[in-house]
């Protein structure tokens, strides 16, 4: 009776393993997929696009410690909104870590749009406190600039803001992009 007990219990246990082990595949966790390769294209591109539009932003991005970018962030609302995308975290011009981010948000809105944008880690703290947070998220500590901006950024004073975003590429029908509330969580691709 015990060793009938023990193959029962082996056999549920096997079954829920199975179970979850079939779940997690469902859940495109990215595992065996080309998923990073694909984001690692789009951040080259949103990278050569704004490097040759904005040549000053190349000199920012020598002076962070790392900069996330983010090639297509989708955004759309009808009173809730709600934003997307995904990205990599560079360090000395080499893909580190991927990035997704998301927002949701509740007022009065109408549209949709779609914009790029890069985070600018300026100190190798701000970058660090990125890197080990579980979810940051984008608050009033951002200095926000326009792509325009990128080569004069620091170069008026000494101190630099630990954080500078840069949002570009804006096309659709909602004013303004803001990255105010976004999360940004690390992702297996």
């Amino acid at each position: 009776m015990t060793d009938m007990k023990m193959t029962r219990r082996g056999l549920i246990m096997g079954a829920g393993a199975l179970t979850a082990t079939a779940a997690l595949a469902g859940c495109n966790n990215g595992v065996g997929s080309n998923g990073g390769a694909q984001i690692d294209a789009r951040v080259d591109a949103t990278q050569t696009y704004l490097f040759s539009q904005y040549p000053g932003t190349q000199d920012l991005a020598s002076r962070a410690a790392g900069v996330l970018f983010m090639p297509l962030m989708t955004e759309a609302g009808f009173g809730i909104g709600g934003a997307f995308g995904r990205g990599a975290l560079r360090i000395q011009g080499a893909t580190v870590d991927y990035y997704s981010a998301a927002k949701g948000s509740f007022g009065i809105q109408i549209g949709a749009q779609q914009y790029a944008h890069a985070l600018f880690f300026m100190t190798p703290e701000a970058l660090e406190q990125f890197r080990r947070s579980s979810g940051w998220a984008a608050s009033a500590d951002v200095r926000y600039a326009t792509p325009e901006q990128g080569a004069s950024i620091g170069k008026e004073s000494t101190e630099l803001d630990p954080v500078i975003a840069l949002v570009f590429g804006q096309q659709g029908l909602i004013a303004g992009a803001t990255l105010s509330g976004v999360k940004y969580t690390r992702i297996i691709p």
